[in-house]
């Protein structure tokens, strides 16, 4: 099973796709995590994106392409995998289309967390963590049982993303629409698009995927 998760900031692309790779043992492929891995491993592709990042600079779709082409082609791929974060843009979505077609994969879907932005916006605002062991908590949804006293370590020290604030958290919103929610369309043409609710609880959100995954 071969999927992409897309979905604005915080709808929970991260969380989902760690169950579903958990549920069907397949490996959770964040572009984050393998531009860390490469550039940790000084592999050929690593070394450029170091150089550029180092200045200052965004890391070119081609440096991308190539660290998600050769990540897929590792043997644990070999049954599947969820690309989370990437592609974002028309552009790295066509590239993954020549991507799979030249390794002769296909795309069982696309699935899309559909979110209200206002609840977002509140979801993201209100989030904080415990900056010993990065417990996750919440102003409205998730306070600690013993007020200022975290449930997993008992640190009373915690600590709030600095980009958790509304006026970024909407610029990153923009962001999002300008650049990644035309891939809605573009899905939605080659007929791989699936939407699944966002704003539901993380169990029904992940029971929803489930019922979407089960159809394919």
């Amino acid at each position: 099973m071969r999927l992409i998760l897309i979905g604005p900031p915080g709808a929970g692309k991260g969380t989902q796709a760690q169950r579903i790779s958990e549920n069907h043992d397949i490996p959770h492929l964040s572009t984050g995590d393998m531009l860390r891995s490469a550039i940790a491993e000084g592999t050929e592709v690593g070394v450029q994106a170091k150089s550029v990042m180092d200045a200052g600079k965004l890391v070119l779709d081609e440096i991308v392409n190539n660290i998600v082409s050769a990540r897929i082609d590792e043997d644990d791929c070999r049954d599947g995998f969820i690309l989370d974060g990437y592609p974002r843009t028309l552009m790295q979505a066509d590239s993954v289309s020549t991507m799979f077609e030249a390794k002769n994969i296909g795309l069982d879907a696309v699935v899309e967390l559909q979110v209200d932005d206002d609840a977002l916006i509140e979801r993201i605002t209100g989030r904080y963590i415990c900056a010993s062991c990065g417990e996750g908590y919440h102003d409205r949804y998730k306070h600690p049982e013993v007020e200022g006293v975290c449930d997993k370590c008992g640190s009373t020290d915690f600590k709030r993303r600095p980009d958790d604030i509304e006026e970024t958290v909407r610029v990153r919103l923009f962001t999002y629409y300008k650049a990644t929610s035309p891939l809605i369309g573009y899905y939605f043409a080659l007929r791989k698009l699936r939407r699944v609710d966002g704003m539901l609880g993380i169990n029904e959100v992940a029971v929803g995927i489930e019922d979407v995954l089960s159809e394919l």
